[in-house]
């Protein structure tokens, strides 16, 4: 079964289902991208299992009807999902996730705009020193989903391509500009590549995905800049948010850029093999993905459980690009709702079905340890 396409802005799903939301202000959005196709599988399930009793919309006694999170737009597929889920398991639960950007989103936590923040990189210590501020004590940064980095391609004579970590460096720090360049033909022997210009597509915002596909390609071929979330090299179009840089490659021949998975997937773009540590040009799968973080060591501590990946590790069969989601909450004095919804994401329902929605679940070692940080969550 495929992927299904990250959730953006078209269908109401209510625990009525059908009703709006301004008539019932606790009601979910889940929304949906018009290249969703048809494998939105997890959604199609919960709308199905949806009653029409308008009874169940109501606020939770004694606790908050809304929370507000920001952050990461890669993970924008697994929250629209879990949020759709944890409605029908907590009837009145409002969860509102903003996917404007990693940094943005530890931003919005800092200032207090937001309970809670999705990020694709671990806090630096000037943000960790300030979220501590705010949280006046302890916070809890735990990954939560992993998400596969695909680098998507619109070359309509081209079904299959291969490209090496020193390649890709290439394409996306403008020294390679054409994809009848030496380099590329040596890795795809016999394509048809055509003697055009690359049109490269980077991110304009502050994101996670361009600092963890940069950090990949430093460790494995000597990225000339420092990984960053914001894009260092000079060339090709800024674009802002995942859902515009799919958007962008599907009505661009020629063209190339980087984006999570479940979004090259729900659009039907096609996707590089990588070449890994061992030497072999994998496809991106969730199962390729699970293997690059298969025995990654936790590196933060007291409450911290951000991950060490090192793509140089030489496991076979594993697709080197892969990001994790981090949530970002205060240890103490979180809202109930929060607390319930984190371990609801943690839990069976949150984690089994990722992979119908591009992304892969935690490692069950990894996954024992999110679980074990929440339950001291008040």
């Amino acid at each position: 079964m495929s992927a299904a396409t990250p959730l953006s802005l078209d269908v109401c799903f209510a625990m009525g289902c059908g009703h709006s939301e301004a008539r019932f202000p606790s009601v979910i959005v889940v929304r949906r991208s018009a290249a969703a196709g048809a494998a939105t599988v997890l959604v199609a399930a919960l709308l199905a299992a949806c009653g029409g009793d308008e009874q169940q919309v109501s606020s939770m006694p004694g606790q908050a009807a809304t929370i507000i999170g920001s952050g990461s737009t890669a993970q924008l597929g697994a929250m629209e999902a879990w949020r759709a889920g944890y409605a029908m398991t907590v009837p009145g639960a409002r969860i509102i996730y903003r996917a404007n950007g990693s940094d943005n989103g530890i931003r919005d936590f800092i200032r207090g705009d937001t309970a809670f923040a999705g990020s694709d990189v671990a806090m630096s210590p000037e943000q960790k020193a300030q979220v501590y501020k705010r949280c006046a004590g302890r916070a809890l940064q735990l990954p939560m989903v992993v998400g596969p980095i695909a680098v998507i391609y619109n070359l309509p004579a081209i079904t299959e391509l291969r490209l090496s970590p020193t390649t890709l460096t290439g394409i996306f720090s403008g020294k390679i500009l054409t994809w009848a360049d030496p380099a590329i033909a040596r890795e795809n022997p016999g394509a048809d590549l055509p003697h055009r210009g690359i049109r490269l597509f980077h991110r304009s915002d502050g994101s996670g995905t361009s600092k963890n596909l940069t950090r990949t390609l430093r460790a494995m071929d000597g990225w000339p800049y420092k990984p960053s979330m914001h894009w260092p090299a000079r060339g090709g179009e800024g674009v802002q948010g995942s859902a515009e840089m799919t958007d962008s490659v599907s009505h661009t021949e020629d063209s190339i850029g980087y984006v999570e998975y479940g979004y090259a997937s729900g659009a039907g773009l096609r996707t590089a093999k990588i070449r890994n540590a061992a030497g072999e040009y994998v496809a991106l799968s969730p199962e390729s993905a699970s293997r690059s973080l298969s025995g990654a060591e936790v590196a933060g501590t007291d409450g911290d459980l951000t991950v060490k990946i090192d793509p140089t590790v030489k496991r076979r069969g594993a697709y080197p690009i892969v990001l994790l989601t981090y949530e970002i909450a205060c240890d103490r004095g979180s809202p109930a709702l929060l607390r319930g919804f984190l371990r609801y994401i943690a839990g069976d329902a949150g984690q089994s079905n990722l992979s119908l929605l591009g992304y892969a679940p935690l490692p069950p070692e990894l996954l024992a340890k999110v679980r074990a940080s929440l339950a001291t969550m008040t």
